[in-house]
């Protein structure tokens, strides 16, 4: 038996996919949740789980927090994206973080199925399709996050919240010309030629 749960914060496809994975004698829901907070909680006290069927877009907690919890943990726990995003970043973001399986919501109950059963006998799923837009997106995305120094991801985080150079300085506790030489090297690094530029490419590639 395959102990399955589902966190969603649409109860119409949680229920669509309840029933159709009812039919399936060796599943057994043991779980459905709206958010990542309550799915959390849930898998902190609950050790008879296999497979997570995870969405990405929720309240409070989204899938990919779920994913770093997870991942943090070393859980034994096997989460499967299930979203509508097809977009590279997505999928490869997925992966990073531990994701056995990315399938749409569109996908069919063979390739349901087929991601379950391999999930839980510790085999990642990734149909031809998403497998091929991994492999594109990160093709065509060269920046590596070993490419960005500790402190020069502190202040890309820092400049992305909207603070000054002044105001950098102050928070790490360095002077304003070392901040801007910080910026420089972001700006030379992700080749882009202002900050809008420099966040924008640094959220395409999950460096934010």
């Amino acid at each position: 038996m395959i102990n399955i749960v589902i966190a969603d914060d649409h109860k119409l496809f949680r229920s669509g996919l309840v029933e159709l994975l009812k039919k399936h004698h060796n599943f057994a829901i043991v779980g459905e949740f709206e958010d990542g907070e309550q799915l959390l909680h849930f898998t902190s006290k609950n050790k008879n789980i296999d497979v997570i069927l995870l969405d990405i877009n929720m309240p409070n907690c989204d899938g990919f927090h779920v994913l770093e919890e997870l991942y943090k943990k070393n859980s034994q726990l096997k989460p499967i994206i299930i979203s509508m995003y097809d977009e590279g970043n997505y999928i490869a973001k997925s992966v990073k973080l531990g994701a056995y399986g990315y399938l749409l919501k569109n996908a069919d109950e063979d390739e349901v199925v087929k991601a379950i059963t391999k999930a839980a006998s510790n085999i990642k799923y990734f149909s031809p399709k998403i497998s091929e837009k991994m492999i594109n997106f990160m093709a065509t995305n060269q920046v590596s996050l070993k490419k960005i120094s500790n402190k020069e991801s502190e202040v890309l985080s820092l400049i992305s919240k909207g603070l000054t150079t002044k105001q950098i300085a102050t928070k790490l506790f360095l002077s304003s010309r070392t901040i801007e030489t910080h910026r420089a090297n972001l700006l030379r690094k992700l080749e882009v030629k202002n900050t809008a530029a420099l966040i924008q490419k640094a959220i395409e590639h999950n460096l934010l």
